[in-house]
C-alpha cells in the first residue's frame, strides 16, 4: 500500500469523526451476535471494535461487564476493581455502562478522583500495589477502556487480571464465552443500574491514581539523574490519557518538562493523518508523530504516547523519530548494565516479529533472551514473578522491573519508556539513537518490514494453524534455511503463524485478528535489496502453503 498524499498533514473537517452521530450508534445499534464480525472477541489486547460496525456498542459492554463480574464471583476476586478509560469517545460511554453493570453486581469501582482519564499503566500498577498489601480473598482486578492508538471512531475494553497485566487466553475465553451467551439470550441476566442508582450505591470509589502513580516513579526511574542533568524533555500527550500527569511529575522531581499540546478532543483533529490517510494515534509512525518532530531540536528527548499511554515515541534532537526495534535494543544494553540488583539470570523478553537485533545484543551481554508470540499477556508472568526484567514488542510498547527487581506493571507503560530515554541521556551523555548506532557498528546494521496481504478468513485459519513440515524448502533468500518455528522458543505457545529464519534473515506471517490480511514481518542483517529478496520468497512461500 502506498503513502496516502495527505499523510504528515492535519486532517480536514470533512474527515473528523461526527461524534453524536458515533454516540447515537453505540446506543441505538444492536450486534447480530450470529455473525462473528458483532460477538464479542478478545484479541492481544482486550475487545475492540466500532458501533458504526456494530462491534462495539451498548449491548457488547454491558455483556462484557457482567461476564466479569460474573468471573470475579467464580473466582472470589472481592477487591476493588480499578477502572480506567482513554480519551476516545466511546471510552466515556462503555465507562458509564460499565459502572452502571458493575455496581449493580455489588462491585466497588475505583475512579480518578475528580473525575478524568487513567492510562493503561496506571491500572496495572494500581492493583499491583493494592494486591501486594492484602490477602487473596481481597485481591483487585482492572479494565482498561481503550482501544490504544486506534482512529478516533474505534472503541475497546481491556480486563487486567490481578496480576495486572492483560488476562492470558484461559481468562479472556471465559469471559467472552459467557459475554456472547448473555448477548444471545438477549441480555437478560445482566444487572445494570440507572445512574442515579449507581451514585447511590456507595461502591464508586474516589482514588487518587496520578499521586499514587508519580510518587512511585522514583523506584523505577532514576529520577534525580535526570533533574541533576538538566535534561530538556518535551511531551507530546497526543491528546491521551496520560495529560495531566507530566505536570506533577515536573513539578515533584524537579525536571524541566514542556507539554507542546495540551488540547483533548475525541475527534483528536489535532493529530496529522498516518501514512493510510487516516487518523491514528501511532506515535511509533513518523507521520502521526509530524508535530512533535517539527519541535524535535527544541528538547534533549522528545516523546509522545498513545491515547492509553502503553505506547511510546522516542525523538531525539538531531535524528529524529526512534524506529521501536532499535529503541528496545538500546533499552536492553542499558538496563543490563545500569540495574545493578538485577539478577544476572534474568531474561529479557522480546515478541518473535521484533528485531534480530535484540538477540544479537542480549547474546552480547551474556543474557538470557526469552522469545513468545505477540502480546503482552506473555510477559504477565515473568515480570510478576522477577523472572523476568524487561519484556518489550515491537509495536513500541515495554515494560520493565523497579531498581530492586520487583515488579512495576504487568502492561506496557509508555511513561517509564518515555522516561527511560532521558535517563539514559543523562547518565551515558549519549541519546539512545547515538547508542544505537553504535550497537549498529557492533553487530550490523538490520533492515526491518512489515507489509499487510489480502487473505480469505479461511486461509487466515490455515495460516494460523500451520505445522513445520508444511514448510518443504531449505533455503529462504540465498540463505539456508537455520529454524521453522510455529511455536515460540520461549515458553512453547503457539505463534499463530509461522516464522522462518537464516543465519543474516528473517521472516514471520500471521493472520490479522480484525482485517482479512496476513501480517508479514521481515528482517535482513544484509542490505535493502536482500530485504526485498526476503519479501518475494516469503509471500511466494506463504502462498505454496494457502489454498489459492
Amino acid at each position: 500500500m502506498g503513502i496516502h498524499p495527505r499523510a504528515g498533514q492535519l486532517a480536514e473537517q470533512s474527515s473528523l469523526v461526527n461524534i453524536p452521530e458515533l454516540m447515537t450508534a453505540y446506543f441505538m445499534k444492536k450486534p447480530d451476535v450470529s455473525l462473528s464480525s458483532q460477538q464479542v472477541s478478545f484479541g492481544t489486547s482486550g475487545h475492540r471494535g466500532s458501533a458504526f460496525q456494530s462491534s462495539f456498542n451498548e449491548n457488547h459492554i454491558l455483556a462484557i461487564s457482567q461476564a466479569i463480574a460474573d468471573y470475579r464471583k467464580d473466582q472470589s476476586i472481592g477487591g476493588p476493581l480499578y477502572l480506567g478509560k482513554d480519551t476516545h469517545a466511546l471510552s466515556e460511554a462503555a465507562y458509564q455502562t460499565a459502572l452502571s453493570v458493575l455496581t449493580a453486581n455489588g462491585i466497588r469501582v475505583r475512579v480518578q478522583t475528580g473525575g478524568g482519564y487513567t492510562p493503561t499503566p496506571v491500572i496495572s500498577h494500581a492493583i499491583l500495589t493494592h494486591n501486594i498489601k492484602v490477602s487473596p480473598s481481597d485481591s483487585s482486578d482492572g479494565i482498561v477502556i481503550t482501544p490504544s492508538h486506534n482512529p478516533p471512531e474505534d472503541g475497546g475494553f481491556k480486563y487486567n487480571s490481578i496480576k495486572g497485566g492483560p488476562a492470558d487466553k484461559e481468562i479472556t475465553d471465559w469471559i467472552a464465552k459467557r459475554a456472547n451467551a448473555l448477548l444471545a439470550g438477549e441480555l437478560v441476566d445482566v444487572k445494570f443500574f440507572s445512574n442515579n442508582e449507581v451514585m447511590a450505591s456507595g461502591l464508586v470509589e474516589e482514588f487518587d491514581y496520578i499521586k499514587h502513580y508519580v510518587d512511585d516513579l522514583e523506584n523505577v526511574i532514576d529520577m534525580s539523574a535526570i533533574a541533576k542533568a538538566g535534561i530538556k524533555i518535551g511531551v507530546d500527550p497526543m491528546g491521551g490519557s496520560g495529560i495531566h500527569f507530566w505536570r506533577p511529575l515536573a513539578e515533584k522531581y524537579g525536571l524541566d518538562i514542556t507539554v507542546v499540546n495540551n488540547e483533548v478532543d475525541p475527534t483528536f483533529r489535532f493529530m496529522s493523518l498516518d501514512k493510510d490517510g487516516r487518523i491514528r494515534m501511532d506515535c511509533s509512525s513518523p507521520y502521526s508523530m509530524q508535530n512533535l518532530l517539527k519541535l524535535k531540536d527544541n528538547f534533549d528527548i522528545a516523546v509522545g504516547n498513545d491515547p492509553d499511554y502503553d505506547r511510546h515515541g522516542i525523538v531525539c534532537a538531531g535524528f529524529g523519530l526512534m524506529n521501536p526495534n532499535a529503541y528496545l535494543a538500546v533499552a536492553i544494553e542499558y538496563l543490563s548494565s545500569h540495574r545493578p540488583t538485577w539478577s544476572k539470570n534474568i531474561q529479557f523478553g522480546k515478541t518473535l516479529v521484533s528485531s534480530g537485533m535484540i538477540d544479537r545484543v542480549v547474546e552480547g551481554l551474556g543474557r538470557q533472551l526469552c522469545e513468545v508470540p505477540v502480546g503482552f499477556k506473555w510477559y504477565v508472568e515473568g515480570l510478576f514473578e522477577g523472572t523476568m526484567a524487561f519484556g518489550g514488542e515491537e509495536s513500541a510498547g515495554a515494560s520493565f522491573l523497579r531498581h530492586d527487581g520487583s515488579v512495576w506493571t504487568t502492561d506496557k507503560d509508555g511513561f517509564i519508556m518515555a522516561l527511560l530515554a532521558a535517563e539514559i541521556l543523562a547518565v551515558t551523555g549519549k541519546d539512545p539513537q547515538t547508542l544505537y548506532e553504535e550497537q549498529v557498528a557492533k553487530y550490523g546494521k538490520p533492515y526491518y518490514k512489515r507489509i499487510d496481504v489480502v487473505a480469505t478468513p479461511e486461509q487466515k485459519k490455515i495460516l494460523g494453524a500451520l505445522d513445520k513440515k508444511d514448510v518443504t524448502q531449505t533455503t529462504l533468500a540465498g540463505e539456508e534455511i537455520a529454524s521453522v518455528l510455529t511455536h515460540a522458543p520461549g515458553n512453547n505457545a503457539a505463534i499463530g503463524g509461522l516464522k522462518v529464519s537464516t543465519q543474516n534473515g528473517w521472516f514471520a506471517a500471521r493472520p490479522s485478528g480484525t482485517e482479512n490480511v496476513y501480517k508479514i514481518y521481515l528482517e535482513s542483517f544484509i542490505s535493502e535489496e536482500h530485504l526485498a529478496k526476503l519479501e518475494t520468497e516469503a509471500k511466494a512461500l506463504v502462498d505454496s502453503v494457502l489454498p489459492a
